[in-house]
């Protein structure tokens, strides 16, 4: 007979694994900011009688159905005059200034300049109550310090130093423009519209905008495809949840459609789209806990590090550079994709069969020897990325201990990251590992030893 201390403790543990799994929420609607905005969004000819905001101990802020959601019901309907866009903005005060501007302003810029000159404005700005709700700060690399952006994946890493650059870029570049706005703003300009501000304005935008396509003018150059939508960009991204989402002309009203329902009580989810982990991070700051679209990159550097004994590989990554094969080379829980593996196999030729290349980009199969050692070299690069991983947790989990509240949410979201990748490589190393047994001297075939310079 088992000890029955153990069962208790396993039932018990059981318990509470359960009731740690089951999300719990509470209501936001009666809190002063959320009552402002609903007023403010009826006063502009928005009803909701189906959602409502609430705080969820999964992810944070959101919208709950206050009754069940069939199958393609509407889940929101918000109106054009609800619709913060560049029309908002070219209708403003701010009109006459951009309209006037000697060059053409971006649509991103001109409504990220309106964000900050209205929370400037305080209680005179009519888009107060959908300033007040919008996050005072975000997780979004622009944001992070040095010591996270060190703990990033290396191919991360450089997009995320790229978008703190191009908002950096975006505030030096248009400091004339800023200076031109003195007039309608009640402090210096250089106190207003800070790199801080634009940053804050940048990432509220990028992160909450939807998408709604507008018309071409002679005011702004680019694609203006941004709409700032309050209360509906309360909904959270869920990878298996599907919605059809867009501007209705007819009904003048930006729409959401549930494809497949929502129960009562629970949240109401959108899809942002079919974004790995990594792309969610760069441009929503955040991670969503199994996605079934998460890769891990494989990048230029890694490669060339670990088949540096090569001594044609320079010629063989032009190539692959060439071919526009150098990118989204990755790994998934099932394996390693079609893609990286193609590369391998022509990285395991020798120069003397260059004549194969191409074919091999094409999909030609290679010798048996040489599919074995692009497998081991999959392998090989699996577990240095998993090494890479491991580390980086270690030092987030060091930092984490140092650190204040705001550095604490970068790092959370970054070590969400890293741990999602943790599973997907250990996932990947075991589908190559039980695909094959290979003898320890496999790597006897290395590409290109016997070739000629």
């Amino acid at each position: 007979m088992r000890n029955p201390g153990h069962r208790v403790g396993r039932a018990a543990r059981k318990r509470r694994q359960k009731s740690e799994s089951i999300v719990q929420s509470v209501s936001l609607c009666h809190q002063s900011q959320y009552v402002t905005l609903m007023r403010f969004l009826h006063q502009r000819g928005f009803t909701s009688t189906l959602l409502q905001p609430a705080l969820f101990t999964d992810t944070g802020r959101g919208l709950q159905a206050l009754r069940n959601i069939k199958p393609s019901q509407l889940l929101i309907s918000l109106p054009e005059s609800c619709l913060l866009t560049t029309s908002t903005v070219l209708d403003s005060y701010l009109g006459r200034y951009i309209k006037s501007w000697k060059s053409r302003l971006s649509p991103l810029l001109a409504l990220c300049v309106f964000l900050v000159c209205e929370r400037h404005r305080g209680e005179a700005s009519d888009w107060l109550p959908y300033i007040d709700v919008l996050p005072s700060t975000y997780t979004c690399p622009s944001y992070f310090a040095d010591d996270v952006m060190a703990v990033l994946p290396a191919s991360v890493r450089r997009r995320a130093l790229e978008q703190r650059e191009a908002v950096r870029e975006i505030h030096s570049s248009n400091q004339d423009f800023f200076r031109s706005l003195q007039p309608i703003l009640s402090e210096p300009v250089a106190e207003v519209l800070t790199y801080e501000a634009v940053r804050w304005a940048w990432c509220s935008v990028n992160t909450r905008s939807v998408f709604m396509s507008h018309p071409s003018n002679n005011f702004l150059s680019g694609q203006d495809v941004y709409a700032l939508a309050p209360f509906l960009d309360l909904l959270n991204h869920r990878p298996d949840v599907q919605v059809n989402a867009n501007f209705n002309d007819a009904t003048r009203c930006y729409e959401i459609k549930s494809v497949s329902g929502t129960l009562r009580y629970q949240q109401a989810f959108i899809n942002y789209g079919s974004h790995d982990n990594q792309r969610l991070l760069l441009e929503y700051g955040f991670v969503a806990p199994g996605n079934p679209h998460s890769v891990v990159y494989v990048d230029t550097v890694l490669l060339c590090e670990v088949l540096r004994g090569d001594r044609s590989l320079d010629q063989k990554i032009k190539f692959l550079r060439e071919n526009n094969f150098l990118h989204n080379l990755t790994v998934s829980s099932e394996g390693p994709s079609w893609r990286l593996m193609t590369a391998l196999r022509l990285l395991s030729l020798p120069q003397t069969l260059y004549q194969q290349w191409k074919a091999v980009l094409l999909g030609q199969a290679v010798c048996e020897e040489r599919e074995r050692w692009s497998v081991q070299t999959a392998e090989t690069l699996c577990q240095r990325l998993l090494r890479d991983t491991h580390t980086a947790l270690d030092k987030i989990s060091h930092l984490l201990q140092q650190c204040d509240q705001s550095v604490r949410e970068q790092l959370d979201v970054v070590r969400s990251l890293r741990q999602e990748e943790r599973c997907i490589l250990g996932s990947c190393l075991e589908t190559l590992q039980g695909s094959q047994r290979q003898p320890d001297d496999m790597l006897s075939c290395q590409p290109d030893v016997d070739a000629v310079s």
